[in-house]
């Protein structure tokens, strides 16, 4: 899936938390109806087959809850996508990377084959559909998920590249897949946020502490043999698993460097040039850091912001409202028609754990905060049909944001009000809820708590979705073409 990540450190955010957040993107051609969920030990299956790939793994025992934002329609299989299990340990997977031809040459993807010509099937490998299925419910720290994915992804291989992130209360790790069988991955600093598009994105590696200490660094065991076998380093400088890895298209250059660039413009606007013919970066560099120290302290807002981004303040927003708008609408934007959620989970120190949901683009949607540590996901965003309906939040969400585009002068000033008016109530209810929560030491009570709290950001949130989507209706039907201003009073 084409998707946007950022990841934040607990030094780099303005309270402490350690922060990780993706859009999952719907393919071209279609959209992709999305849910919250919380999924007990009793439908955590014990025998897991891919939908997609046909490939089966005997799960552990004893998993534990989590929260997922899956397909809410049955058919190309769960596709988690995002969730904080019991132990408070988060996951998001995936963003889909890029590779190279050398590369998947050497370990070529593991595809399902079906039978034919005598053949018998052949299974494949594991995918964005199944792993945070396969991972989530058995982890106990971003480590061991880091651990967990790399022996299931050796053992049982990849059909696709794919970035994973792994966050607890203390750590943040980044894992990318490097053809069938192989993968990295570097842990987050903890003073720095990472901006990752399309595109495989880890610029350094340490191969003597991934085969020591494991410090900031961890791989397939065979990977440097597999690098050295195949002639992947390219560097002529230290290693650069970017270069060797990676893949720099001119595609690259429309799709994917240039939503790092305005990630990067938007954390470090004064630590680099970011315009002009001196710029340091530009929407072409392939060079933009994987990890960059924020300017200032970073807030669920900003993280939100950057993934809602259209170039806003640029040459490049496909919304520039006057000047040259002859670059206009030239690179992908973060913040796209095709946004099936926003997702950002919040490790707090010394609180419960949140996950901030948003359905349908992000240009135009507002986010809630949800506790994680519950039984049971609210109505509005766990009801999702395949009927577009405005009973819940996706559809909501998506008609918003058609109708917002379509009279964009006139609706974004209630598409900001609706933005902000989410945004602060949410604060509010959090602030009045963590309260309640740091002074019940019960566990039942706690956790009737939470699902009260759950229950009245969703209903918040209900309220807030309907007035905006009353007032974009209003905007958009007053430009119809077929519009008269005369009426008959």
């Amino acid at each position: 899936m084409p998707c946007t990540t950022v990841l934040v450190g607990k030094k780099a955010s303005y309270d402490g938390s350690t922060m990780i957040a993706r859009n999952d993107d719907s393919g071209a051609g279609r959209f992709t109806p999305k849910k919250f969920a919380v999924i007990g030990p009793k439908e955590q299956p014990r025998i897991y087959k891919s939908v997609i790939s046909r490939v089966e793994i005997e799960l552990p025992d004893n998993p534990m809850r989590y929260t997922a934002v899956p397909n809410a329609v049955e058919g190309e299989g769960i596709w988690a996508a995002s969730g904080v299990n019991e132990a408070n340990v988060g996951m998001t997977a995936t963003e889909t990377i890029t590779s190279n031809p050398r590369v998947l040459g050497a370990d070529p993807l593991v595809v399902y084959q079906p039978a034919k010509d005598g053949q018998p099937e052949r299974a494949g490998g594991i995918g964005e559909e199944d792993i945070v299925c396969l991972v989530l419910p058995y982890i106990r720290s971003a480590r061991e998920g880091v651990r967990r994915l790399g022996s299931l992804l050796e053992r049982y291989g990849t059909y696709e590249m794919n970035g994973i992130a792994f966050q607890d209360a203390d750590e943040i790790w980044w894992l990318e897949t490097i053809g069938g069988h192989h993968w990295m991955a570097r842990r987050v600093p903890d003073e720095a946020c990472v901006i990752m598009p399309n595109q495989l994105g880890i610029d350094r590696f340490d191969w003597e502490d991934a085969y020591g200490g494991q410090k900031e660094f961890m791989c397939a065991a065979s990977l440097r043999e597999f690098t050295e076998r195949n002639c992947l380093d390219l560097s002529r400088d230290g290693f650069s698993p970017r270069d060797a890895f990676g893949s720099h298209d001119d595609s690259d250059h429309v799709y994917n460097t240039p939503r790092a660039w305005s990630m990067g413009r938007y954390f470090c606007p004064k630590t680099f040039r970011w315009d002009g013919p001196e710029a340091d970066y530009t929407p072409l560099s392939d060079d933009i850091p994987w990890c960059l120290v924020p300017e200032k302290r970073v807030t669920a807002e900003d993280v939100k912001y950057v993934l809602s981004s259209h170039y806003q303040g640029t040459p490049y927003d496909p919304y520039l409202p006057h000047g040259d708008r002859s670059m206009s609408g030239a690179y992908r934007s973060i913040g796209i028609n095709r946004n099936d959620f926003f997702s950002l989970i919040q490790l707090r120190p010394g609180k419960d754990a949140v996950q901030w949901l948003a359905f349908a683009s992000n240009a135009f949607n507002a986010a809630v905060p949800l506790y994680t540590d519950v039984e049971e996901a609210p109505e509005y965003l766990a009801n999702t049909t395949a009927e577009v309906s405005t009973d819940n939040f996706y559809w909501v969400s998506r008609l918003i944001a058609a109708m917002a585009d379509a009279s964009y002068k006139k609706s974004l000033f209630h598409v900001e009000h609706y933005q902000e008016e989410v945004a602060a109530k949410s604060h509010a209810l959090l602030n009045r809820y963590d309260g309640l929560l740091r002074e019940e030491t019960d566990p039942a009570a706690r956790q009737l708590l939470r699902r009260e709290a759950n229950r009245e950001a969703a209903g918040m949130l209900k309220q807030a979705a309907a007035r905006a989507l009353d007032r974009v209706l209003y905007e958009t039907s007053s430009q119809m073409k077929n519009a008269y201003s005369r009426s008959d009073a």
